[in-house]
């Protein structure tokens, strides 16, 4: 296993001896292998690991996972005047130009708009998916664009690199440079590649081409011719020989298998690797030859040994046709195993394509064999049948069905075999075996299923995605109809993962076109549906609005036939938000506006200010003009849509502010205007980053010269040519002179040559000609060619700008410089922290390599050194210090400049983790490791440390990190101030454990609870401590707990006994009523006592005896008195008429001054509740329903 940062060239060889187990036994000759690049094979790591990604899993090449991109991408592209096709002087958009984009945008499905410059140049802006914007925008150039033609030569070996795997490399090349690439066919001795398109894409394309065969000029691939007899030699007991061959060398060797008839050996890698291992292979070969011959047998042995085989040994050969072997070798063999059990010693061989079986074996039992065979080919040719149909390769998946449903139903009906060629096969011809009659029935139903493909028609429809959910309607409901409607055809919707907007009809032409009308029809109606308006009206109107019940919202929506939607009341947003047709939407707008202008004198105006200070004027995020709204009454401003051109503003209000805020916009915009000025260049999208400079140096000097803002285009936008220079007119007008003068000399293309050292060439073209495509962007797309290998030229030649041109010469030769003066530099760190140093990912070692600008490569991994690590305690020698050489595992090289590689070796040695121990108190530990290990988790993550906590069994106060030396410290410090806090809480709760005891009458604990705990917790919140009541099975009844900090115990106690001495205080007084009027005084669910108990501030509690009822008043002495004047005074008006009394006396109680009243009343005859003639009943006689006082009863 191998822990490698950074992979080079140099020891490509060496890693991919890996791979020659499987790539030997394997066999796969080399001109029918894929040969993958360098960058192919060893894909580099990241730059960055993503935010959020789990360390756990692969990232970038090596998961072949694709980041997720955005569906839908435009490109914009210009064609200049002299370069276009069509130069017809009829009106825009009309003429060829229009027709060509309207049928590439048929073909392709991509959306194409054309714009005119003002040097008559065309600006065209393609819109769609990835594969169609590409394919879209080649023929446009091939269309629209006058074409150039260029020749370059390649040798004809390198040609299959250049076309790739089924052609996606040159597919990929041509969609990229938008050129027509042709290579010359395999038996054309031509070694010239032609291409066709615009010079810009030749030029582009010539230089991939010829960076692919400067990659491939330095390898080599050899075909050695031994006879097959003697690869078993070659590749030795279990392929250990061409191995060990292989690691010696660097070189791949590919032997074919002994089942294929080849005996070719295919050796490819570097020239020198590929030439040893031809020399090493000869050698074995030779060797092995002249042992041969010197054990040849003499004539007289072999002529007596082949008369003693021929006797014994027969060879017969039966005729069947070829397409009955499988029939007689039947299912999984048993036919033929059924023989060759028989008779073991008979070898029985099928050729395919050839209408023969070969039997080999002793004479009796080869004849047995034949006749058998032969009885079994005469039966199956008297009921046995095929056909062949040739069908269309594109109907097959079709008579395959889902899952194969048609041809095993096809299969199982007629008992007949069905043999449908494979795609990459590209043929049509179906055959079909089995019973006569069942071929043939077999055969007419897949031509007819195939006849009915063929009239059919499959249509793709644009269907944005969001209106699939529409159309398809609630459970499929109006897709359903629409079936319904054409039965015939078969609509397919894709799936919602995919973002696709292509919608599949297939069935019958004309049932389709009606369809796809219908559909399309169905489409315009969604679309001028889903227009959608925002209305700012003043919330105070929001409820007239709505009505009454939602009276008028509800009318306007039925008779304008849209969906208005109000914001919520607790919302602080003004916007009705109304949907539908325009019209309609229109419509309802303008009777929303009336009723809010009905209601409020508002007026409304418009005021015109230059649609390019708009966004100006409304700021950031909308903050400017909000604030011009806020200062001026809450007015509502009203900007046309971005990119509608047009200037006039609408303010609606109150008239006064409308006014105020008119006068502020139009000053804003003359403010605005004056330091607004801009202007617009065009320059090619590759002369930016030499206009802004490394650093931005160049475009920093022009703008503090002129004091103008230069803004450049971002990748996103469509316009990626256009430059904008904003500021005072005359600061704008110096800075585009400077531009434009920048701009013409990197028009002005030249042809230069430097010399560089040949041995420096393989860094520049290493990695695809990664240097080169960073020497192209950064200095205005200059095109940089090195000799070809071989060539043993020294020159390399410069073409472009001859600005540009000088740069990346200057470049070059600081490259150079850095190159020769590179030394490398061992850094030695024991192998067990090489997967610490090198971070997640290896973003540590690429953020070193980038900083620093060196390259870093780790040492193989050595399992038995990895195994004998024992771990080093803090003080304690390592084990390596004091080995006299280091092992060749622990040695990190680091190569660069001197200084650079300095700084890198202290950089890596400040990564190698150190391990320091921490005294924690044991029983501390689990709080530190959290549940479920969240504490310790965290604070890991947090410092990018390793913690380990001993296990509870060894009771350890010590606790072990790792990491880095500042991650460390910071982790430990942290850890004692963890330490410290739960020290703190242990002491918190020490203190917080007080326990008090209080006695307190049972009879008291209600009145100390309250009314559902009110009271007691609201002495709980005041102190700060915690009460406990005795439980109704407790012994002890009396006692009451407190328990919290001493002192709120002791304020909590306090406070009890000083509510407890005042209720011992009260009284209490019983008053005997007559059991017949407690209803009344209870009143509806005890609503009069309750309100009685309120007033005078007592508490009645209701006793229950066989003749009276108990009313037991509890409070101080005057409020009793009081309360039960009052229940005397109720019960005598609730008795009877008080005319029917007999006295009336009065005692005055002198030492209180309460009065204490008591009304006897009594009457010469009580009416008889139960009697009907004192109470009679209404209508029918229904039983009273016998319900409490106190209402009904709660469960």
């Amino acid at each position: 296993m191998s822990s490698v940062a950074v992979l080079t060239q140099e020891s490509f060889a060496e890693h991919r001896s890996g791979l020659k187990d499987t790539e030997i036994t394997g066999g796969v000759p080399e001109d029918e292998a894929y040969i993958p690049t360098y960058l192919e094979a060893f894909p580099p790591l990241p730059d960055k690991g993503a935010p959020g990604d789990r360390s756990g899993e692969p990232a970038g090449a090596w998961s072949k996972i694709r980041p997720i991109k955005a569906s839908v991408i435009t490109q914009v592209f210009h064609v200049p005047l002299e370069e276009r096709r069509y130069k017809d002087n009829s009106q825009f958009g009309e003429g060829e130009e229009a027709k060509v984009c309207l049928d590439i945008m048929q073909k392709t499905g991509a959306h194409i708009e054309l714009s005119l410059a003002k040097d008559q140049g065309l600006s065209i802006m393609v819109t769609g998916k990835l594969d169609s914007v590409m394919k879209a925008r080649k023929e446009i150039v091939a269309r629209l664009q006058t074409q150039a033609s260029a020749t370059v030569i390649m040798p004809k070996e390198h040609h299959r690199f250049v076309i790739g795997k089924n052609g996606e490399k040159l597919q990929e090349l041509e969609l990229k440079t938008a050129t027509k690439i042709a290579i010359p066919r395999p038996d054309d001795p031509s070694a010239n590649i032609r291409i066709t398109g615009t010079k810009e894409g030749i030029e582009k394309a010539r230089h991939e081409i010829l960076l692919i065969s400067a990659e491939q000029d330095k390898r080599a691939v050899e075909r050695l011719s031994l006879e097959k007899a003697f690869h078993p030699f070659i590749a030795g007991a279990y392929n250990r020989l061409v191995q060990e061959l292989s690691q010696e060398t660097g070189a791949r060797i590919s032997i074919p298998p002994p089942s294929l008839l080849k005996d070719e050996i295919v050796i490819t890698g570097e020239k020198e690797a590929v030439a040893m291992a031809i020399a090493r292979i000869r050698a074995i070969y030779e060797e092995k030859v002249r042992v041969t011959e010197s054990l040849r047998f003499p004539p007289s042995v072999s002529a007596v040994m082949l008369i003693s085989n021929a006797k014994s040994v027969m060879v017969v050969e039966v005729t069947a046709p070829a397409w009955l072997h499988r029939f007689i070798i039947g299912k999984k063999g048993q036919n033929i195993s059924r023989i060759t059990q028989q008779l073991p010693k008979v070898h029985i061989e099928f050729t395919d394509g050839e209408e023969r079986i070969s039997l080999e074996g002793p004479t009796e039992e080869v004849e047995q064999a034949q006749s058998q065979i032969q009885e079994i080919i005469k039966d199956l040719v008297a009921r046995m049948d095929y056909t062949e149909i040739n069908i269309d390769q594109r109907f097959h998946r079709h008579l395959i069905g889902k899952n194969g449903a048609n041809i095993n139903r096809i299969k199982e009906q007629y008992k007949v075999s069905v043999r449908i060629p494979q795609d990459s096969d590209r043929c049509g011809l179906v055959r079909i075996e089995g019973d006569p009659q069942g071929v043939q029935l077999a055969r007419r139903e897949l031509v007819d299923m195939a006849q009915r493909m063929e009239n059919e028609r499959t249509k793709d429809l644009i269907i944005e995605q969001r209106f699939h959910r529409t159309i398809i309607g609630q459970k499929g409901e109006k897709i359903k109809e629409v079936r319904d409607k054409f039965p015939e055809v078969i609509i397919n919707f894709p799936d919602q993962s995919q973002k696709s907007d292509i919608v599949q009809l297939r069935g019958p032409k004309n049932e389709v076109e009606k369809c796809a009308k219908f559909l399309q029809k169905l489409l315009v109606e969604l679309v001028e549906s889903s227009y959608s308006i925002s209305v700012p009206i003043f919330k105070q109107f929001h409820k007239n609005i709505i009505g009454k019940g939602g009276a008028n919202i509800k009318k306007i929506r039925e008779e304008t036939n849209t969906k208005i939607d109000l914001p919520t009341e607790n919302s602080d947003s003004e916007m009705i938000v109304i949907t539908g047709k325009k019209c309609n939407c229109e419509a309802a707008r303008e009777r929303i506006l009336t009723i809010q202008r009905d209601l409020a004198n508002l007026k409304e105006t418009e005021v015109t200010i230059p649609a390019k200070l708009h966004n100006s004027l409304i700021g950031s995020k909308g903050c400017l003009v909000r604030s011009v709204m806020e200062e001026c009454g809450g007015v509502h401003i009203h900007f046309p849509a971005e990119g509608s051109g047009v200037d006039k503003v609408t303010i609606r209000g109150p008239a006064g502010e409308v006014e105020r805020a008119r006068r502020q916009l139009l000053q804003l915009a003359e403010e605005k205007q004056v330091n607004n000025f801009s202007i617009e260049l065009n320059a090619k999208p590759e002369y930016h980053k030499f206009l802004i400079g490394r650093g931005g140096a160049n475009i920093r000097r022009v703008r503090d010269r002129t004091g103008a803002r230069i803004i450049f285009p971002s990748p996103d936008e469509p316009e990626q040519e256009r430059i904008t220079i904003v500021g005072r007119e005359e600061a704008v007008r110096l800075a585009q002179k400077e531009l434009e003068t920048l701009i013409k000399n990197l028009e002005d293309v030249i042809e230069d040559s430097m010399v560089v050292d040949p041995r420096h060439h393989r860094y520049f073209v290493c990695r695809r000609g990664q240097v080169l495509r960073e020497l192209a962007e950064e200095y205005g797309g200059v095109a940089v060619s090195f000799p070809r290998t071989g060539t043993h030229s020294d020159c390399v030649t410069l073409k472009g700008a001859r600005e540009c041109v000088t740069a990346a010469k200057r470049r070059i030769q600081e490259i150079i410089q850095d190159l020769e003066s590179q030394v490398t530099v061992e850094v030695v760190v024991p192998q067990r922290f090489h997967r610490a140093v090198m971070g997640p990912k290896g973003c540590r070692i690429q953020q070193i390599t980038r900083e620093q600008e060196v390259l870093i490569k780790f040492p193989e991994r050595e399992e038995s050194a990895a195994q004998e690590v024992c771990p080093v305690e803090n003080g304690s020698p390592s084990p390596e210090a004091g080995d006299a050489v280091p092992r060749r595992c622990d040695v990190i090289t680091v190569t660069g400049r001197v200084e650079k590689c300095e700084l890198a070796r202290i950089a890596l040695l400040a990564l190698v983790p150190v391990t320091v121990d921490v005294e924690v108190p044991y029983d501390l530990h689990r709080y530190i490791i959290g549940q479920k290990g969240t504490g310790i988790r965290k604070m890991m993550e947090e410092y990018e440390v390793n913690i380990w906590i001993p296990q509870p069994d060894q009771q350890s106060d010590v606790i072990k990190i790792t990491g880095q030396e500042a991650s460390v410290e910071r982790a430990r410090q942290a850890l004692l101030d963890r330490v410290k806090e739960l020290q703190a809480e242990q002491e918190d709760r020490a203190l917080r454990s007080y326990k008090l005891t209080l006695s307190v009458d049972p009879k008291y604990h209600p009145k100390i609870i309250g009314r559902k705990g009110a009271v007691i917790s609201q002495i709980r919140k005041d102190h700060d401590v915690n009460v406990q009541f005795p439980d109704k099975g407790d012994e002890q009844q009396d006692l009451i707990v407190i328990w919290g900090y001493e002192r709120n115990v002791e304020e909590a106690k306090a406070a009890i006994e000083q509510m407890v001495a005042a209720l011992q205080e009260m009284v209490s007084d019983d008053v005997r009523l007559d059991h017949r009027v407690h209803a009344r005084i209870i009143g509806a669910r005890g609503k009069a006592i309750r309100k009685l108990m309120e007033e005078f501030k007592v508490s009645t509690v209701r006793k229950s005896t066989a003749e009276l009822r108990l009313a037991k008043i509890v409070d101080f002495t005057g409020a009793t008195l009081s309360c039960c004047f009052n229940l005397l005074i109720v019960f005598c008006l609730k008795r009877g008429n008080t005319t029917h009394s007999q006295f009336f006396s009065i005692y005055i109680h002198n030492y209180r001054y309460y009065i204490l009243c008591v009304c006897v009343c009594l009457w010469f005859q009580a009416p008889d509740m139960s009697s009907a003639e004192d109470f009679p009943t209404f209508g029918s006689g229904v039983a009273p329903k016998q319900t409490s006082a106190w209402g009904p009863k709660k469960f």
